[in-house]
């Protein structure tokens, strides 16, 4: 092959790196450096329905309010994910499909989730109540970070532990989006 003196196809070929290369980064399964995800993990308990209490902003979810996850169980063994939320500007619901799956030992909150074909993206629940009622969950990196529980509201003092822990493992926590769950108008 010949060496890359032409700039349009030097400049396709870096293109192509930078594209592979976040590509590959925006597909992490692995939770952030430090971080470790809850052990034991029960699937059985965790499916339902949560509500989201916070988020950190993200194109995706973008403007939503009243937004739930409802996570049951496929055919094959992995989780069904159905996002919903509420676009205020649209006047209309939103919803994503998604499938997520364990990344190891299925007693730890560790999965990959994927909204978009072969493409998955890290789920790790990183706190979880005894009982289920709340959760939190980040991403490949601190800037995923989601605060779910069954209620619109958290228990008295678990908000800020929460916080506490989310600030800990990076997450910048005065960036968290707290989510709308008041009931429509009309």
């Amino acid at each position: 092959m010949p060496p890359l003196t032409n700039p349009p196809r030097r400049r396709l070929l870096c293109v192509l790196t930078v594209g592979a290369a976040l590509l590959v980064a925006g597909c992490a399964t692995e939770p952030p450096a430090g971080v470790s995800a809850v052990t034991p993990f029960e699937l059985n308990r965790y499916l339902g329905t949560w509500l989201e209490v916070a988020r950190l902003d993200h194109r995706f979810e973008r403007g939503l309010s009243r937004v739930s996850a409802t996570y049951s169980l496929n055919a094959d063994g992995s989780v069904k994910v159905l996002n919903r939320g509420y676009n205020a500007e649209k006047g209309a619901w939103s919803e994503a499909d998604g499938r997520a799956v364990f990344t190891g030992d299925t007693n730890t909150g560790s999965l990959k989730v994927s909204f978009f074909g072969p493409f998955y993206g890290g789920y790790h629940v990183i706190a979880l109540d005894p009982h289920y009622r709340w959760a939190m969950v980040i991403g490949p990196d601190p800037s995923y970070l989601w605060i779910l529980a069954r209620e619109p509201q958290l228990p008295a003092g678990v908000r800020e532990r929460l916080l506490a822990q989310a600030a800990q493992a990076g997450v910048n926590t005065a960036e968290l989006i707290w989510v709308d769950h008041s009931p429509l108008p009309g």
